[in-house]
């Protein structure tokens, strides 16, 4: 494992780089996905570091005892303040906005969160101008290495889950996850949702993996409104896992998909929810294709570095799609993932092409392929992109 993290080089480099110029920065992540270790090497780095002090853990209470009376225990602190799942204690955020406002700066915060901005959306708001948020995801491609491809997509990045033993080791480490993230972690967010009710939910999103959402089928489905059903959405997009991929209009003169699509954002935790445990399921799993698109939009949406704002699917009903454009630089990327050896162009990309007016579109499939189909337009292996990067 540390050999693994050692590679998140890129990781440090960015928060180190935005404690240099922010007072506050968070490290926004999903449980377990390598936070604290990041937080934990940036600390040892720093002259003179005393966690005793200043290393604040709210999971744990001898840590939250500390923080009884939180303005006489964070103030006195100089240098590096670290604060681990600070989700815990919203009310902290107006203070540190107090304590990163004083002259000359004498303490920077490193925060970490499981969970996105929006559902911090306290500390967003609070810190706005003052704070930095960077995303830390469970292990990529890029640094796992593009010979481990097949065991990333089918355990997923959490350290422990790639790392296990065994594929049996390795689901056996997701489905303790899935209970204590139900059990434990969404009541501790304030969340009132019954951990049963929820993973429900969360398996029934399994089969609408890479598909639009629908809000009342599923509730149909599961006999519940449609309106909890966005509120149960919400709440595991809101804790990073699951991808909201918005829709992208044109004005086109055609009635274009105006609900999102939904992915999960890690395929380990897909695969479990949905009781696929090693290769020979998944090669006859009946969303073999789905699972891996998901898996590899995930990847470039991570190497092209872009925000949320700045990724989309675009669908025309009934007549043409395409799973992935990336705003980029001003320059319009169109990307379709092919489960297939030689993927080629159809109608549906064609039309994509053309009417969203694409500077590039890359047909994505598994491997090492490269070549051109015509202008505009190529095949790349996944593998291929991940070493030569985006656009070689």
């Amino acid at each position: 494992m540390h050999c693994l993290v050692m590679q998140r080089g890129h990781l440090l480099q960015r928060v180190q780089q935005f404690l240099r110029n922010f007072p506050c920065v968070a490290l926004l992540g999903p449980r377990q996905s390598g936070k604290t270790t990041i937080a934990r090497q940036i600390a040892t780095a720093e002259p003179g570091f005393d966690s005793a002090r200043n290393y604040f853990d709210l999971e744990d209470p001898l840590h939250l005892g500390r923080l009884e009376n939180p303005r006489l225990a964070l103030e006195p602190l100089r240098g590096l303040v670290v604060i681990d799942e600070v989700q815990r204690r919203p009310d902290l955020f107006p203070l540190l906005r107090v304590l990163a406002d004083r002259p000359g700066n004498p303490a920077r915060f490193l925060i970490l969160g499981s969970a996105s901005r929006d559902l911090l959306q306290q500390g967003s708001e609070t810190l706005a101008g003052r704070i930095a948020f960077v995303e830390v995801t469970p292990f990529s491609l890029i640094e796992v290495g593009t010979g481990q491809v097949e065991t990333l997509w089918i355990r997923g990045g959490f350290p422990m889950s790639f790392l296990a033993e065994s594929d049996s080791a390795s689901a056996q480490w997701r489905e303790f996850y899935i209970r204590t993230f139900l059990e434990r972690d969404i009541p501790a967010l304030g969340i009132r949702i019954a951990p049963g009710a929820l993973r429900r939910f969360w398996m029934m999103l399994a089969h609408y993996h890479g598909q639009v959402f629908n809000a009342s089928e599923i509730g149909r489905s599961l006999g519940m409104s449609d309106t909890t059903m966005r509120h149960h959405l919400d709440t595991l997009v809101g804790t990073l896992m699951i991808r909201r991929l918005p829709p992208w209009f044109e004005n086109v003169g055609k009635r274009q998909v105006k609900s999102p699509k939904i992915y999960f954002r890690d395929s380990g935790i897909l695969h479990r929810l949905a009781g696929v445990t090693d290769p020979e399921q998944i090669q006859t799993w009946p969303k073999l294709g789905a699972s891996w698109e998901g898996f590899a939009l995930e990847e470039i949406i991570r190497i092209a570095d872009v925000s949320d704002e700045e990724a989309f699917f675009w669908s025309v009903h009934g007549q043409g799609e395409l799973d992935l454009m990336i705003i980029q630089n001003g320059r319009r990327l169109g990307f379709e993932f092919k489960y297939a050896d030689s993927p080629r162009m159809t109608p549906s990309c064609r039309m994509g092409l053309e009417l969203l007016r694409l500077d590039q579109l890359t047909l994505v499939c598994p491997g090492d392929t490269a070549y051109e189909l015509e202008p505009r337009v190529r095949v790349r292996g996944l593998n291929r992109l991940i070493q030569s990067g985006l656009h070689a």
